[in-house]
């Protein structure tokens, strides 16, 4: 089958199975975001005289239909065609004949894939976000739940100071705000109209790029028709440090529980169904879930750096490099979700031991209580230290196990609500609406 810009000459059978790769298979991730950006750009080819109105609406009305076999899952790329959109266009010629050729003016893959990416890529954002929040509100209620049951704080992995499980799962969740900021920038700079920008050099046609960024639903335009093409690698980069970001949220949650549902811990206990046995070992429990969610977040955090491996030092225009940053960025989103809805469920049925401070072991971990006690009491801080030091060399130290710490963000003072409201400010900054809306418009009969 000829391919949209094979002339007289065909190429080599092993040049093109190099050349395409994955493509192919790649490009299903992209299917219906192909056909939504074809309709926004079939809309404004009619405003500018490049079509008829009675074409806009046979073409409208087809790929409509192909939209809806693309999100039942049966579209499929045939063998020989070489993308996602030589698929489309041959899929619209064969039921409309010359009309379903005509979608391609004034544009080139290389700015219909860069659409095709950010429309995919926002998307993936919204559903990523949802994920997110939905842990965070997980781990708030865990936080407000057990906020007056104390565990041991470490530093070094030795037992360091009294910390609590209000704490615990409240750090997380303030770690997944930060997460969610760098998500939301990360949305705002994806969420820009590189459509239009052909090539990377712009078009003769006089094409509405303010029309096709209006029906997208996209906050602006990439103004700069070259800088629209620079911006491919760079918009997958930025993306993935934020999925890193809250990646590396995941890691070390899933480290912590692993951890602390250790027998030598019995800090937690995960729910019997989330766990798995041994082939030998009749009594194994072993947390293979949180595991697998620190092995897959910590190749997550590798992704910023393949992503710029591939890009670095590329000079501005198209290159086929870019190309191979699709195999490892697409399908990072849904790896990341799996994550996040696992942790969500494991945290929301997690069990904590409220006595564990019972254990002598832990008493140490008074040590700074009591030179606080000396201090408000009148002894300066340095002999107040000396002193219980010394008790505990001597092994004259009897812990008192009251705690009363009342500052901003400390066990009796979690500052979850303010947490709730950083929280529901980020989420909000989003503003998936005119997004949403402006597909479901695209859609409409």
């Amino acid at each position: 089958m000829n391919k949209l810009w094979e002339k007289s000459t065909q190429v080599n059978e092993a040049i093109e199975r190099f050349t395409v790769g994955r493509d192919r298979e790649m490009d299903l991730y992209l299917a219906k975001y192909d056909v939504l950006g074809s309709m926004a750009h079939i809309t404004m080819l009619e405003s500018i005289g490049l079509l008829t109105a009675d074409e806009l609406k046979l073409l409208r009305t087809e790929l409509r239909n192909i939209y809806a076999v693309a999100e039942r899952g049966d579209f499929v790329i045939e063998e020989g065609v070489e993308d996602v959109h030589s698929q489309v266009e041959l899929m619209l010629t064969r039921r409309l004949g010359d009309v379903g050729k005509k979608i391609h003016s004034g544009r080139s893959r290389n700015d219909q894939v860069l659409l095709d990416l950010k429309l995919f890529t926002r998307a993936q954002l919204k559903e990523i976000a949802e994920e997110t929040t939905q842990l965070f509100h997980v781990l708030m209620r865990q936080s407000e739940r057990n906020k007056h049951i104390l565990m041991p704080g470490y530093t070094h992995l030795q037992i360091a100071m009294p910390s609590s499980f209000g704490l615990w799962f409240g750090a997380y969740a303030e770690s997944l705000t930060d997460d969610m900021l760098f998500l939301q920038a990360a949305f705002k700079m994806c969420n820009r109209n590189p459509l239009g920008s052909a090539a990377g050099y712009g078009s003769s046609f006089p094409l509405n790029r303010t029309m096709t960024t209006r029906l997208l639903g996209f906050d602006s335009l990439n103004y700069n028709v070259v800088y629209a093409q620079m911006g491919r690698g760079k918009m997958e980069r930025n993306v993935a440090f934020a999925l890193a970001s809250i990646a590396g949220t995941l890691s070390k949650l899933a480290f912590d529980a692993c951890l602390f549902n250790s027998q030598n811990f019995a800090f937690v206990k995960l729910p019997d169904e989330c766990t798995t046995g041994s082939s030998i070992m009749p009594h194994k429990k072993n947390p293979d879930v949180f595991e697998l969610i620190r092995g897959k977040c910590n190749k997550l955090q590798a992704l910023p750096q393949q992503i710029m491996l591939i890009a670095n030092n590329l000079p501005s225009g198209y290159f086929r490099d870019l190309q191979i940053i699709k195999e490892v960025f697409l399908p990072a989103f849904q790896e990341l979700k799996d994550c996040l809805q696992m942790a969500t469920y494991i945290m929301s049925e997690i069990k904590v031991n409220e006595h564990i401070l019972d254990d002598s072991r832990y008493d140490f971990i008074f040590s700074v209580e009591e030179v606080n006690r000396l201090a408000n009491e009148g002894m300066p801080f340095r002999d107040a230290y000396k002193q219980v030091g010394l008790d505990i060399e001597a092994g004259r130290f009897t812990p008192r196990k009251e705690v009363h710490h009342t500052h901003e963000g400390s066990i009796g003072n979690l500052c979850n609500d303010a947490i709730e409201a950083l929280m529901a400010d980020i989420v909000a900054g989003f503003n998936f609406a005119p997004m949403e809306a402006a597909e479901k418009a695209l859609l409409a009969p």
